[in-house]
């Protein structure tokens, strides 16, 4: 992959750099290993990349003189997730940063002794990946985003801006854990809400457009579409298809929303990006990953797109409409 174009694409490099920050001649330049996984275009993966770096240059990090990132971008294939893992791990890193449940699985699969920062990882204790969110343990800390109780929140929302929604289905990876137990809370909660919730597992665009195809047979559906690189990395797909189906939609993320989606809530990621780099920084100096306790979400975010809920034939209920951080017209 392209590293310098990357940077220059992300406005990487500072000038002005304080002298106290800059390594001095013949320190050893120490190497972070990004696994990430999105494609190296896309916008919403600039974004944070970009809020990453700019963290990084605060704490006092120059990438080419005291400090060398190397990027990999996998998208949504897993195992080029695994190749870029191994890759990566090549180069000797002092550290590695995770993005994603799957890009974690995937490190620690090959190597559990390089330090490790995650960002983006659902359910963390539950996918076994630390001990507990105050004590991680090991060589592995990081920023998580959401817990198994989303699920219920996701029918939640589906409900109050679709009240004719009678089923929904949950797109999501079946072999990633926090899904799994995602998918159990949504179901559980169905009942409360008048709604059937049924899983379907989807691992690429062909699998997506056979489940929502298939589930669009019957009517007054609705879909959740799980926080999860394969559901991420196909979003306009998603969105497209739900249109064309009449299905309401709810995702994770802004992008699935700002993508075409309906309706979405869950984490600011581009602050979560921009916090881990103060834990690349502890590490970098000294600290030890288990000692740094997992940071939760601190800011939710409910993006409403209205031009989709006009394409759908939905009125946005206006109490829906009031609580909204962002509103597509």
């Amino acid at each position: 992959m392209r590293r310098r174009e990357f940077i220059t694409l992300v406005g990487g490099g500072a000038a002005a750099w304080p002298l106290a920050a800059r390594a001095q001649q013949g320190d050893r330049i120490r190497r972070v290993g990004m696994l990430l996984a999105f494609t190296e275009n896309d916008p919403d993966m600039r974004a944070r990349i970009s809020a990453f770096r700019q963290r990084f240059t605060d704490l006092g990090w120059t990438d080419g003189r005291n400090v060398r990132i190397d990027y990999r971008f996998s998208g949504s294939d897993i195992e080029r997730l695994r190749a870029n893992a191994k890759e990566l791990l090549a180069l000797a890193p002092d550290i590695m940063f995770a993005h994603s449940n799957p890009g974690l699985a995937a490190l620690r699969q090959e190597n559990r002794t390089v330090p490790t920062v995650f960002v983006q990882v659902a359910d963390p204790v539950g996918s076994g990946f630390i001990q507990s969110l105050a004590r991680p343990g090991g060589v592995t800390t990081g920023f998580t985003n959401f817990e198994p109780a989303m699920g219920s929140k996701w029918v939640e929302i589906l409900k109050e801006i679709a009240p004719g929604v009678t089923r929904a289905a949950v797109l999501m990876h079946d072999e990633t854990a926090a899904n799994v137990a995602m998918f159990r809370a949504a179901e559980a909660a169905g009942p409360a809400f008048g709604m059937t919730v049924t899983v379907a597992g989807v691992r690429d665009a062909a699998g997506i457009e056979q489940a929502i195809g298939a589930f669009a047979r019957e009517p007054n559906g609705g879909l959740i579409a799980l926080p999860h690189v394969v559901t991420a990395g196909h979003r306009e797909l998603i969105a497209r298809l739900a249109i064309e189906h009449r299905l309401p939609s709810v995702g994770a993320f802004g992008f699935m929303a700002t993508s075409g989606g309906l309706i979405s809530y869950g984490i600011d990621v581009v602050d979560l990006f921009r916090r881990s780099a103060s834990y690349v920084d502890r590490i970098l100096k000294g600290e030890k990953p288990a000692d740094l306790p997992v940071q939760a979400p601190t800011k939710y975010e409910l993006v409403i797109n209205l031009k989709t809920a006009k394409a759908l034939g939905l009125d946005v209920p206006t109490t829906v409409l009031a609580r909204a951080d962002e509103v597509i017209e």
